[in-house]
């Protein structure tokens, strides 16, 4: 159980980190943060547990899953992002001689909002470890 919330802290925050660097990369701040942040929780809920290509090939299983994953992760990690910008209001944070506001420093508060929302999948929807078969 501790490993898998490791292992999707470490998904949520490599995945969270990516998005967030590409859209601060883009200079998409602002406005669009409250995309970017849903598009991290997004691509966590698809990724991180028991991925979209996995349902995909299971024929006992359907890929509506990840689906639903996906759009939770979009209102949770939205929402996440709405705690720290509006109702806390952050802190200013200087990175490499730039000073701005955490949530402005997506690949930050991206890589910290997707690793909790990947801890929280992994540890939900992690796929299932095949039992040993008794052998006689």
């Amino acid at each position: 159980m501790v490993g898998n919330l490791i292992v999707g802290l470490i998904k949520g925050v490599v995945i969270g980190g990516a998005v967030g660097y590409g859209a601060y990369a883009a200079d998409l701040g602002g406005g669009f943060n409250w995309v970017t942040y849903g598009v991290i929780g997004a691509f966590v809920g698809l990724l991180v547990g028991r991925p979209l290509w996995s349902h995909l090939a299971d024929k006992r299983s359907t890929a509506v899953t990840s689906i639903i994953k996906a759009v939770f992760g979009y209102g949770v990690c939205v929402g996440l992002y709405a705690l720290v910008a509006k109702a806390w209001g952050g802190f200013d944070l200087t990175i490499a001689d730039e000073t701005h506001n955490l949530y402005d420093w997506t690949f930050v508060l991206g890589a910290a909002i997707g690793g909790v929302y990947g801890a929280w999948v992994e540890a939900d929807d992690a796929p299932a470890v095949a039992a040993p078969s008794k052998g006689g």
